[in-house]
Order: structure tokens, then C-alpha cells, then sequence
């Protein structure tokens, strides 16, 4: 018999050399928290560790796709006279010029002002107003969804669509390819833009045999409609049926509820450059830039405005260090909604610090979860929030609140994909646009006071109480949360 007394040995040595190899590797630029996760990962289950961490530990897109991300912005900013003026400036709080500038310096185009921006918390309202502009459209119409599907729902959106490629209209349409391959009408919706003779591509595909690769939960989320650089759609919505299509969801009588923002102006052609970028990356066909000198009407009733592209295409977290920024600003109240609350430290720490401080911080999430540890990973930050004073409202099911958005005192509101969560600061690819104006945040105040009626309010005494293997639960998905 051959002699393997030597085996343990040599994978004793390929442990420890694995291990070490890990450390240096994972411990580059990354959160303590972070790092050690995947290093106790790896060490206590070395080779599946080891194979998990090269499939998704890394989170930064390639080189070439960051790089036209920026080349873009820049061609905009060289190019546009005025992009960065802006109509209330006299009106801003003393922090919102450095929180802008960080914006600027983190990859986002100037804060603009001539915007006119309506609020939507209907679903299908939300669709007919973007099949009302498409209507309209001459020159060309752009279309990026996460999540976009044929269904009875959105059939008006598609057919929109249709009449505009009737009239010579130009449609661009990206989706994220991953969802799309998962997608149960994957043929009707494709086959459908196809016979329009609208022009479909995936975004971040997955086709390692085409060269096509990348970390496969880096995902772009954006949601975006761009019609001839005039009007522009944004906000937490996907095109599909506000069920998602999903059977246990209908059987619960599950419903998504959600916020869109509708612009005008010249931010628009700063949400037009987010899809220019994306169609980019994915065809190599950099498309015209409107470059035409910036000229803002005498209307003290528009609305400075400022577009925050974020993701693995940056080289920082742009959302999470604008949202710390905002927080710590703010003087009087903080809303917070998001349908996933997962928050880096530094959030948490920034949240719990303003309620500290005397503030007013409410967050306002789903009573109920679609995604089991992301659900329970988010609970399990509850009591350190109402310990600190945070008050929380849970949207009362069947309804999944999935708006994202926030506001910090009178006149700052942030609204777009972005949730609240480690995923959406790091690993997705993410669109939101801040507004400064005072009659726009009473609208966003308005919705969240739509949310508290349909709401129960969370007490510390409740919580305490809630069974044990509820506290397991959630401690134990906490842990998943910084394998990112």
C-alpha cells in the first residue's frame, strides 16, 4: 500500500499557508468586520471558504468599466457650460455645499438647479405617468430596470414603447442579465422589444465563455426611464407586477409598495448620463452627450437637484459616505426608509448618535420580509436603534414596503434604489437623486406620513420579549452580512 503518512501533514502546511495567503489577500482595503469574517471563514472551513471568497469576495467591477464610468462624467463636465448652477443657494442649509462637493469628488456630476420633481406612491400611476411621457417622445426614449418583465401590469409601458418605435423613435433598453435569465416571461419580454425593434442589451452579463465575468451577486439595480433628455423617471420601482411575479407572494396576497420621482429640468440630462454609462460598458458605443450650455428659468419654484450614481464602478462607497454625511448634518429630524436595513457601522453609529443627540429619527421598514436573512440580519440592529431613542414603524402586511428614500430636516430629501443595507452601499450598482426644497420634503413627509397610519409603532419592551429562537435567528443571519 502506497505510504500517506505525509497527507495531514502536507494539508496541515496548505491550511495554515492558505490562511496566511487569505489574510494578506482579504485584509487589503476592507473593513476590519469585514476582513475577519471572511478570514474565520476560511480558516475554519478552508478549501469551501477559500472557493466562496474568489466567487464573490471581491467588489469592484474591472478596471475598464470604472474607467468609462468616469470618462463619461468628465466629457460632461469639460464640455457643459453652467452644469453647476443652481437657483437657491442663499436658501441652502450651511452643510449641503460640502455634502454636494462630496458628491462631486466621489464620481457624481454638480448639483443643478431648473427642476421641477413630482413624487409618485402610486404603482400603476407611477407607470402611466411614464407611458404618458414616452407618448411624447421624438427623439429617443431609455429604459434601465433591474427587474423588467411582460405582465399584465406593465403591457401599457411595453406598448408605449411600440408606439414610439412606430413613430421612428429611438429605444435603448438595458436590464440587469442576471434577472432577465431568471425571469419566467424572459422570451415574451425579449421577443417583445426585439419585433418593436427596440435595441435590448443585459447589463453586468454573466458568459465566462465569452469573456463575460465578474463577481455574480454584483448587480445593478438602477431604475431609470430618460425621454429625449427632457423628462426622467427614477426612484425604487422595477417594471413588473407589484406582486414580482412571485407565487408565494400571491398566494400571501403580498404587494410591493413604492416611490418614484418624475424631473424635469437639467438634472435630467445628468439621470441620462447614468444610462450613457451603463450603455457603454455593455456595447462599447458611447452615445451623443447633450453638452448645450445650461440657462436656468426665473422660477423661484424650481428645485436644486443632484444625480448620485454609486457602486462596485466607483472606487468608494459614494451612497454610504453621503448618507453618513447627511446624517450627522442633520439639526432637527431623520426619516429613514428602506425595505433593507442592514447598515454599514458607520450608519448605525451615525443614526444612533442623531437620536442621541435629541433628534427626531424614525426608520420605517416591512413588517415582513422577502428575504429570509436579510429580514433577520436587519432585526437584529432593532434594539440598539430604540435603545438610542430611534422610532421604528413596521408597514403592516400584505404590503412589502420597498420605497427608499430619506429626508434630513426641512428642506433635504434623498430618494432613488438605494437601499440601506451593506449590499446596496458596496456590491450594487445604484441611482438617487438629492433634492433641496422645502415644499418637496413635505411632500416626502407626507408619504411617510401615509406609512405611519398603515404602521405599528415597534417598542423597546416588545422587542426584549420577542421568543428566543426569534433572537437566534436574527443574531446568526447578522453574521452573513459582512460576507461581502
Amino acid at each position: 500500500m502506497t505510504d500517506l503518512t505525509w497527507l495531514p501533514l502536507a494539508l496541515s502546511v496548505a491550511h495554515i499557508l492558505l490562511s496566511v495567503t487569505a489574510i494578506l489577500v482579504i485584509s487589503a482595503r476592507r473593513r476590519p468586520t469585514t476582513a475577519i469574517a471572511w478570514a474565520l471563514l476560511i480558516i475554519f472551513v478552508p478549501y469551501l471558504g477559500a472557493l466562496v471568497f474568489f466567487l464573490v469576495g471581491f467588489s469592484r467591477l474591472p478596471r475598464r468599466r470604472r474607467e468609462k464610468q468616469r470618462e463619461v462624467s468628465q466629457a460632461i463636465l469639460d464640455r457643459t457650460e453652467g452644469l453647476d448652477r443652481v437657483g437657491h443657494r442663499d436658501e441652502w442649509p450651511a452643510w449641503l455645499g460640502s455634502a454636494v462637493r462630496l458628491n462631486e469628488q466621489l464620481g457624481a456630476l454638480p448639483m443643478v438647479g431648473g427642476t421641477r420633481a413630482e413624487l409618485i406612491d402610486d404603482y400603476d400611476a407611477s407607470i402611466a405617468a411614464m407611458v404618458a411621457d414616452i407618448d411624447t417622445a421624438e427623439q429617443y426614449v431609455h429604459v434601465e430596470f433591474y427587474i423588467l418583465a411582460l405582465d399584465a401590469t406593465t403591457e401599457p409601458f411595453f406598448a408605449a414603447l411600440e408606439r414610439a418605435t412606430a413613430r421612428g423613435v429611438t429605444v435603448r433598453v438595458l436590464s440587469d442579465h442576471l434577472m432577465s435569465v431568471l425571469s419566467s416571461v424572459r422570451k415574451e419580454t425579449l421577443g417583445r422589444l426585439a419585433a418593436m425593434g427596440a435595441e435590448w442589451h443585459g447589463m453586468l452579463p454573466l458568459r465566462p465563455l465569452k469573456g463575460q465575468w465578474q463577481r455574480p451577486d454584483l448587480r445593478n439595480h438602477r431604475k431609470l426611464v430618460v425621454v429625449a433628455g427632457r423628462v426622467g423617471h427614477t426612484g425604487s420601482q422595477n417594471m413588473i407586477a407589484s406582486h414580482y411575479g412571485k407565487k408565494k407572494a400571491i398566494r400571501r396576497g403580498l404587494r410591493w409598495k413604492e416611490v418614484m420621482v418624475r424631473l424635469e429640468g437639467p438634472v435630467v440630462r445628468e439621470l441620462d448620463a447614468v444610462f450613457v454609462t451603463d450603455w457603454f460598458s455593455e456595447t462599447d458605443e458611447l452615445l451623443p452627450l447633450d453638452t448645450s450650455p445650461v440657462v436656468l428659468p426665473d422660477d423661484p419654484a424650481l428645485l436644486d437637484a443632484q444625480v448620485l450614481p454609486s457602486g462596485p464602478s466607483f472606487e468608494n462607497d459614494n451612497n454610504l459616505k453621503l448618507y453618513t454625511t447627511l446624517i450627522h448634518k442633520a439639526e432637527k429630524q431623520v426619516s429613514i426608509t428602506s425595505p433593507y436595513f442592514v447598515p454599514d457601522e458607520s450608519i448605525q453609529l451615525a443614526i444612533i448618535t442623531a437620536a442621541t443627540r435629541g433628534l427626531l429619527v424614525e426608520l420605517y421598514v416591512s413588517e415582513i420580509g422577502d428575504q429570509f436573512f436579510v429580514y433577520h440580519a436587519q432585526r437584529s440592529y432593532y434594539e440598539d436603534l430604540l435603545r438610542a431613542g430611534v422610532r421604528i414603524y413596521l408597514y403592516q402586511a400584505p404590503t412589502v414596503l420597498h420605497s427608499k428614500h430619506f429626508t434630513i430636516d426641512d428642506d433635504v430629501a434623498v430618494v432613488g434604489s438605494s437601499n440601506m443595507d451593506i449590499r446596496s452601499f458596496s456590491l450594487n450598482m445604484e441611482v438617487s437623486v438629492m433634492v433641496h426644497g422645502a415644499e418637496f420634503v413635505q411632500r416626502m413627509r407626507a408619504i411617510e406620513a401615509t406609512y405611519r397610519a398603515h404602521s405599528r409603532e415597534l417598542t423597546l419592551d416588545e422587542w426584549v420579549r420577542r421568543p428566543w429562537p426569534e433572537k437566534a435567528r436574527d443574531s446568526l443571519a447578522r453574521l452573513t452580512s459582512s460576507l461581502q
